[in-house]
């Protein structure tokens, strides 16, 4: 049977996209996040924010002329999942990777990416990430071995604590901030007087905080995942526990705030990123973001944001839509608000792809976050 003019005509078409100059073709990139499991909440911003960012780039004309096309895969919070989504993405030639956001899930993930030259940029906040010298992983936000230590000289210098209650989620993300904070509560004179273990998903916090209650430490310190920190605060008020409750950014992260309602009231954190910042910039993200999806977004859906402005700018410094290229220009990349206003922070990254920029001191009032202190990025220190 003769072809008909239809099949034709979609043949020819499919022979011109396939011969389209590079010009012509869309940036690929794949979104490899927690959609379910234990790390949905986190997955979800971060994957609105990517798509956010997206969407604004692609109206805007893209980069270099070229649109953005993305993909969006579920790790099911599964490191294993995360390492064969991976390989998905490096066989669909994408140009770079956003996600995993869950540190176990980026360690395993990331040799996958690594070993194909692929620029991956990833939420996961293990210190070990970015210490295995591998020159395609870039953060969206601190490393562990940069935040601890503004929150411990905060708990030495402004609370005058001596001893800590830490209450900490037995997995990467834990383990790797517990040994963080514990290097930099020691030269300030704080021990940890409680070292309390916890699994991801725990329900149930009577037992741990009873620990941290009987330690009658001066503070407690809470670092596990979102879901996990609004109980612990709930059973910390529960049982009365009256000393400062101390931690992270998923201390006081958005749906830790709605989750544990007024048990959250007083929680103080040192936060990387809040949509509660009072600067034009966020603002006016927050504002686009709530617009587009309904929500809140915490700090995992500015990450996935700024994480996409932040390619753009490698990809305009490197002059070209090219693996290698992007990732050389991101060693020692600095990009300020006042060229790229939707990064809304001025950030620079280093050689091992962590970054550096302002951060803040806050705390829970009246069921939103406060700024107590902005802290200066450590490179104008």
């Amino acid at each position: 049977m003769a072809p008909t003019l239809p099949r034709l005509l979609a043949a020819a078409g499919l022979a011109l996209l396939l011969q389209a100059p590079a010009w012509a073709q869309p940036i690929k990139i794949a979104n490899i996040v927690e959609l379910s499991g234990a790390g949905a909440t986190s997955g979800t911003n971060f994957k609105d924010g990517v798509l956010l960012a997206v969407k604004e780039i692609n109206a805007a004309g893209g980069i270099l002329g070229r649109k953005i096309e993305t993909s969006t895969a579920d790790t099911q919070s599964n490191p294993g999942v995360a390492k064969g989504l991976a390989q998905k993405a490096v066989d669909d030639g994408v140009v770079a990777v956003f996600g995993p956001v869950f540190s176990g899930s980026i360690m395993v993930s990331m040799a996958e990416t690594r070993r194909a030259e692929l620029p991956n940029f990833t939420g996961g906040e293990a210190a070990a990430i970015t210490k295995q010298g591998n020159p395609y992983i870039f953060r969206t936000s601190f490393t562990q071995d940069t935040a601890m230590p503004k929150i411990a000289r905060y708990i030495a210098s402004n609370l005058k604590a001596k001893s800590v209650a830490l209450i900490y989620v037995n997995n990467d993300y834990g383990k790797g901030g517990r040994e963080s904070l514990m290097k930099a509560l020691e030269p300030l004179g704080v021990k940890v007087t409680a070292d309390i273990s916890t699994d991801q998903n725990q329900v149930d916090f009577s037992a741990p905080v009873l620990k941290a209650k009987q330690s009658n430490a001066d503070i407690v310190f809470v670092y596990t995942n979102e879901e996990e920190s609004a109980r612990a605060l709930r059973e910390l008020r529960k049982q009365g526990v009256s000393k400062p409750i101390v931690g992270e950014t998923t201390l006081v992260g958005q749906k830790v705030i709605e989750l544990a309602g007024d048990a959250a009231n007083g929680a103080v954190a040192h936060v990387g990123l809040t949509v509660d910042a009072p600067m034009p910039a966020m603002r006016a993200f927050r504002a686009r973001f709530e617009k587009e999806y309904r929500y809140t977004p915490d700090h995992n859906g500015i990450k996935g944001y700024t994480g996409v402005y932040v390619l753009k700018a490698a990809i305009e410094k490197a002059g070209k839509v090219d693996r290698k290229a992007i990732a050389q220009a991101m060693h020692g990349l600095s990009v300020a608000v006042a060229k790229e206003q939707n990064v809304i922070l001025d950030v620079a990254f280093d050689n091992n792809g962590d970054l550096d920029r302002d951060s803040f001191l806050v705390e829970v009032r009246g069921g939103k976050q406060e700024i107590k202190e902005i802290l200066p990025a450590l490179g104008r220190k």
